[in-house]
């Protein structure tokens, strides 16, 4: 029987603004600045190991253009917002299914707990800044059950990467690619899932 909805967070339930953030920090198109970056400071700023001034400080390989941490942060924080039906579905679910973020984002999970009152839309907010680990590492669906406090089988997983679905897979969870808030709500009722048409 299912018992939980482990949601990824950005490309799922809240549309993710930070190609258009990176264009304003850096004066350069997203392809461009993410030619010049370095490939280690995003994961390690989503997981923790280091802090927003040193991701800024950091976020080119070599010297290149300056990081305009608060351009960044102004169109980061003016472009998220809820995925069509997902508040709706989500707010649907309430009392029937548990519901739990599981996402791959930094220390910013914390003002969007707030600006989108995720802790009254889900019983638990995980995201690889509190699991010190990243999808699709098994170590992060291992510490994500943990959390969640059910079997892994127990658990529908849903994500815009079919590569974080096959390791939830392959951690014993049920997994569905996220295709809009549609196809989530007949994937539940197929799950047999009590949710509307």
């Amino acid at each position: 029987m299912l018992r939980a909805l482990c949601c990824d967070l950005m490309g799922v339930v809240l549309y993710d603004p930070y190609s258009e953030a990176l264009e304003a920090a850096t004066g350069l198109d997203v392809l461009a600045a993410q030619r010049l970056k370095d490939p280690d400071v995003w994961p390690a700023f989503e997981v923790a190991a280091i802090g927003e001034p040193e991701f800024a400080r950091r976020f080119f390989a070599s010297p290149g253009p300056a990081f305009d941490l608060d351009a960044f942060h102004r169109v980061r924080r003016s472009g998220y917002r809820l995925l069509p039906g997902m508040g709706e579905l989500l707010d649907e679910l309430g009392g029937a299914l548990e519901r739990h973020v599981a996402s791959n984002y930094p220390v910013w999970i914390e003002e969007l707990r707030v600006d989108f009152s995720l802790d009254r839309r889900f019983e638990g907010v995980w995201a690889s800044h509190h699991l010190g680990v990243r999808k699709p590492d098994p170590v992060f669906f291992e510490r994500l059950v943990d959390r969640v406090g059910h079997e892994p089988a127990a658990c529908l997983f849903t994500d815009d990467r079919e590569v974080n679905c096959a390791a939830a897979r392959a951690a014993g969870m049920r997994a569905h690619l996220f295709d809009g808030a549609a196809g989530l709500r007949r994937r539940l009722r197929a799950e047999g899932v009590a949710v509307g048409a």
